[in-house]
Formats: C-alpha cells, sequence, structure tokens
C-alpha cells in the first residue's frame, strides 16, 4: 500500500512550535493497544507543554513504549536503548523512558542493564507519565512503575493525541484473564480492568461532537468487558453507542470465541452502524493443539459461531489470528488448521510461527517442531490464504462499496481508505479528496490485499446526499 499523508489532530491545543518548548518523541512497536497508548502518552504530556517531536533526534523526552509478544522483543529493546545511550552521551538533557509491555515484563532488569534510561512506566501505570518524568528531572533517582492495583482502567480521554480527524479509538478493557498457554498478555497487561460504561459513551458523544465518524473500541479482549459498577456487557454498550448521531461506523477489536453469545451478536445485527467485520482469532484447527493451547474452545463450536454469525449478519467479514509451529503440532495438526480456512473463507489472516515468550506455560514444553518446517508452514498458510483472498476480492467486481478515505499516497492521485467490511480500497479519479470523506465506488479490480475502484458520488460525513463523480 502507497504511504499515506494525515495530518496530526491534537485533543488538547498544541500551539505552533516555540524555542522554549520541550518536545517528545514515542517510538512504538505492537498491537493497537499501544499505539493508543502512545498516542496517550503524547496527550499526557502536551498538558505538561510537551509538542511532539518528528524524530528522536529532536526530543528532549524519548519513550520507547514496547511489545513483548514476539520472538527477540526484549533484545531488540536493549538494541534500540544502545543507540539512544549514544545519543544521551551528546545531550545530557535528554530523558529516556521504557514503556509498555517489556517494561512490565522486565522492570528494574532495564535499569540495571541500561544505565542510560531514566524511568521505566508499565501498562497500568500510564496516567503517572507527567508526574514521573517530574521526578526523573528533578530527583534523578530512575523511577519505575510497574503494578497493577486498580480495578477499573485509569483513563484521561481528553489526553488522546490523535492522528486522524475522523476515526478515534477508545479502550474499554484491559488486561486479560484467559491464561492461553502461549500468551504473555496477563503478565504484561494484568488481570481484567474496565471503564465505565457511561465514560465511555459520554467519550464516544465527545468525539463525535469533534468530527469523529468511526469508533473503534479497544481490550484485549474486547468482548469479555464488564461495567466494573454495573455489570452491563459489550452488548449494552454497542446498543448505547449506536443511538450516538453522527456517528457512521462502529468496530471493536480483539473478540475471543469463548465470550462471544447470542445477545452480542444480535447487537451487532440490529446496530445500523456496527460495521460488518469482526476479528475473531482462531490459533489453530486442530483440537488436540487447541487443548494444549488453553484456548477453551473447539473447531466445531469456532465453526459453529461463525455459523451463527453469517446466518445473523449476512456478508460479514472476518479475520483471525493463527500460531504454526506450536510445541507438538503434526503434520495432520497443520492440514486442520488449512481446512479452517477453506471453511471459513477469512478476508485476512494474521499469522505466526510459535515462539516461547517468557513466564508461559508453553516456555517450558519441548520445542519440537523445528524453525524450518515451522517456516515452511507458515509459507504454506501464507500462499493457501492469498489464493483465497485473490478469488474473493474478484468476486466482488462490480459491486458498490462505501469507502471512508483515510489519506492520499505520495502523488496525491490516488486516494485510498476503509470499506465497512474492512477492506483496503484505492481509488482513483478524485485526487485531493480530504480524509474523512465519505465515497461511493464501484469496484473494478480485485488483488489479494486490496481492491481498485471507481468513484460514483462523494458524500461528506455531515451529508444526507452526495456529489457526483461519475456515471
Amino acid at each position: 500500500m502507497a504511504a499515506l499523508k494525515n495530518d496530526p489532530v491534537h485533543e488538547d491545543s498544541i500551539r505552533s512550535m516555540e524555542p522554549d518548548r520541550r518536545t517528545v518523541f514515542v517510538e512504538t512497536w505492537g498491537c493497537q493497544m499501544n499505539e493508543l497508548d502512545s498516542r496517550r502518552f503524547v496527550g499526557l504530556m502536551a498538558r505538561e507543554g510537551y509538542l511532539e517531536a518528528a524524530s528522536p533526534d529532536d526530543a528532549d523526552l524519548v519513550l520507547l513504549n514496547t511489545c513483548s509478544v514476539r520472538d527477540r522483543a526484549e533484545q531488540k529493546v536493549y538494541d534500540y536503548l544502545g543507540r539512544i545511550a549514544a545519543r544521551k552521551r551528546v545531550r545530557p538533557g535528554l530523558l529516556l523512558g521504557v514503556c509498555g509491555c517489556v517494561a512490565q515484563q522486565e522492570g528494574e532488569e532495564i535499569l540495571r542493564r541500561s544505565p542510560a534510561v531514566d524511568f521505566v512506566l508499565g501498562t497500568g501505570r500510564i496516567e503517572l507519565l507527567p508526574s514521573i518524568v517530574r521526578r526523573a528531572e528533578k530527583e534523578r533517582d530512575r523511577p519505575i512503575e510497574v503494578g497493577f492495583d486498580m480495578d477499573e482502567v485509569a483513563y484521561t480521554p481528553g489526553a488522546v493525541a490523535r492522528t486522524l480527524a475522523h476515526r478515534a479509538s477508545i479502550t474499554i478493557i484491559e488486561g486479560c484473564n484467559k491464561n492461553c498457554t502461549f500468551c504473555v498478555v496477563p503478565t504484561t497487561r494484568g488481570r481484567e480492568r474496565n471503564r465505565r460504561l457511561t465514560e465511555i459513551v459520554d467519550e464516544s458523544r465527545r468525539l463525535v461532537g469533534e468530527g469523529v465518524v468511526e469508533i473503534e473500541l479497544l481490550g484485549q479482549t474486547v468482548n469479555a468487558y464488564s461495567d466494573p459498577a454495573t455489570g452491563e456487557r459489550l452488548p449494552t454498550l454497542l446498543r448505547a453507542l449506536s443511538g450516538i448521531a453522527g456517528l457512521r461506523r462502529l468496530r471493536f477489536v480483539t473478540s475471543h470465541p469463548r465470550d462471544f453469545d447470542d445477545d452480542l451478536i444480535a447487537a451487532m445485527a440490529e446496530s445500523a452502524v456496527v460495521c460488518p467485520a469482526l476479528h475473531l482469532p482462531f490459533q489453530s484447527g486442530s483440537d488436540r493443539i487447541l487443548g494444549r493451547m488453553k484456548r477453551q474452545y473447539t473447531r466445531g463450536e469456532y465453526l459453529d459461531l461463525v455459523g451463527r454469525l453469517r446466518s445473523a449478519i449476512p456478508g460479514i467479514a472476518m479475520s483471525t489470528d493463527i500460531i504454526v509451529g506450536f510445541p507438538g503440532e503434526t503434520d495432520e495438526d497443520f492440514a486442520a488448521t488449512i481446512s479452517v480456512l477453506d471453511e471459513v473463507r477469512f478476508s485476512s489472516i494474521f499469522c505466526f510461527t510459535y515462539s516461547p515468550r517468557p513466564r508461559t506455560a508453553a516456555a517450558r514444553w519441548d520445542q519440537d517442531v523445528p524453525v524450518r518446517v515451522a517456516q515452511e508452514r507458515l509459507a504454506l498458510l501464507n500462499d493457501h490464504q492469498q489464493a483465497l483472498q485473490l478469488q474473493a476480492n474478484e468476486a466482488l467486481v462490480g459491486k458498490v462499496l462505501e469507502v471512508l478515505v483515510e489519506g492520499s499516497d505520495r502523488t496525491g492521485q490516488r486516494v485510498s481508505g476503509r470499506s465497512p467490511f474492512n477492506h483496503l480500497v484505492h481509488i482513483d479519479g478524485i485526487p485531493g479528496t480530504a480524509s474523512g470523506t465519505f465515497v461511493m465506488a464501484v469496484v473494478e479490480k480485485g488483488l489479494a490485499n486490496s481492491l481498485v475502484a471507481r468513484p460514483l458520488r462523494r458524500v461528506r460525513s455531515a451529508d444526507a446526499g452526495g456529489t457526483d463523480l461519475a456515471s
């Protein structure tokens, strides 16, 4: 995909660059939760008078927002810290903080191994960033904050520096109680902690009032959401948000199959704004491997859930996560995974070779799938899925889709955006169309990972009608 051009939009008003203003740069690795947390870092520091720097070279404060999900995550962090340490020797006043999942996981070990680090901030302590920066500046005691001692998510809704004016993400639940044998999230993100439903609705109303037309609800297991005061669950929240005038699209990610029930399916189906697209990891098509992963469902239960979703929401697009090479995985287990692709026909997949993570059960087991075999299986899986995606996208030629424009390529001649089904759609013939514009477009070509379309009419978010662009 061509690079998109977007102008940053800050929820807190940030003035033009001034010589005496301090600056912050955030290097982000990992998932959508990490990306949103990084925008929270920038927003929180904006309240302290910091501007966002374009690179670490221009920053007075550098934050590394880390991810520990993939192999060698810790080593990547220490390699990066080594490079920043050299910069600190030239600029002694530069502050360096390690945040995110590796910070939560490694804690004091980071301070021991990296003298250049001024503080460590875990995933459960994001709101303490301004105070911990002040402490590092004034006391120079290299503070560390990595605990989880709150029943609710601590969150300042107005302190998020958004990068798109028309789309926003909102954390509704953090942590996970599932304890899958391969997953480090319960260690790095803690147990489930939820936000109040009324607080989420109020934040959403405010965002829509500021021009947001698409909201995505985030959580490690988002469909486990439960209001800490009332016990109201995700279906109630979806129904409440669907009633906000001006909200055009609503998504949520990532869901666990075990927490999907008929009420949630009904809430999706009856809403005019919940998008007909769902990310639903299945991880393996083998019941034996699912049991070893402690996924709490069987292949048959997963496929039954897919059937119920497609019966209630015709045309729903589904994406998924898959791990290959998990300890004990045989050729037969892998073949069972491939067969799920054929049965479900996912719109896209995110697949990885297994890598042992610290303090997980699977890390203690024999790693009996050779790296070469795991990589071969990954390649086969990707090739198989690419063929299925190409077939599905070619079948969309001639279909009309509503596309929410996200940006343009470097030439400015082609705009790109997403359909309600989360297809990536490239549209030629409407150069200069602004991000946040809705365009009705007819698909002219289906590629394996995207669609190419021509515009029919442009509909801005506040308009009931539109402007004809092509016949």
